[in-house]
């Protein structure tokens, strides 16, 4: 009998939903890498999805270590299957979530570990990118060897003022 409800257990955490957050899971393949914190999946039906990964903010078009932080993701998945834990929808329509390599690493965690993205507090209470942020401008990882590097959101803040003033 308990290995009747075991299986029952393990089939059900298996389906669409996680067993542990309920949110809807997704698998695919990264086929383009965006940015730092942005990519494209392929999924079974040969459509595609975009994922906007939960929880870090990476450099932006034009700021430093754009280019560094995009390579540096492809590296973790390009090419490779991932693991989708999906948590909403943002205002340009891509699919905020968590993603876990076929290692089951947390992709965004360990972009912030690198020192190539910033933790996005104002989205996440995530202790986990908390500490990881702070493990890497401790060390001077990445992004954070510049004595005052500027966050994304602050860039993107600045660029629209700049736009609206030009107008």
């Amino acid at each position: 009998m308990k290995l009747i409800l075991y299986l029952a257990l393990v089939l059900w955490g298996c389906q669409s939903q996680t067993a542990t957050t309920g949110k809807p899971e997704i698998t695919g393949k990264v086929i383009k890498i965006i940015d730092g914190d942005t990519f494209d999946i392929l999924l079974e039906n040969n459509t595609t999805k975009r994922i906007r990964m939960e929880g870090i903010d990476a450099p932006e078009r034009g700021m430093p270590y754009y280019k560094v932080a995009k390579d540096y993701l492809g590296s973790l998945c390009f090419l490779q299957t991932v693991h989708i834990e999906h948590s909403n929808i943002d205002r340009y329509g891509r699919t905020v979530a968590k993603t876990y390599g076929s290692n089951g690493s947390e992709l965004g965690w360990m972009m912030i570990k690198a020192g190539y993205a910033w933790h996005f507090k104002r989205y996440s209470s995530d202790i986990e990118l908390a500490i990881a942020e702070v493990d890497a401008r401790n060390k001077k990882k990445g992004l954070w060897v510049d004595e005052l590097p500027i966050a994304p959101w602050e860039w993107r803040r600045i660029k629209k003022k700049k736009n609206s003033l030009l107008r």
